[in-house]
């Protein structure tokens, strides 16, 4: 049986960010092969991450 005032063990990995601080929502979307590979070459060629690529460009038609 456990001893009961033995300490848990610390958790692994980043602490859970408080209520309201999280990064954001995630949005669920589909793309077909060929356009993945379009999205991928574009961000790559941009020197930016598939998402963040997406997001860039997205909102480019809002800033100007």
């Amino acid at each position: 049986m456990a001893n009961p005032q033995q300490k848990k063990p610390k958790k692994v990995g980043r602490p859970k960010l408080p209520k309201g601080e999280a990064k954001g929502r995630i949005v669920p979307i589909r793309f077909t092969k060929t356009e993945h590979e379009r999205i991928s070459k574009a961000a790559k060629a941009n020197d930016k991450g598939i998402s963040e690529w997406i997001r860039c460009t997205l909102f480019a038609d809002f800033e100007g």
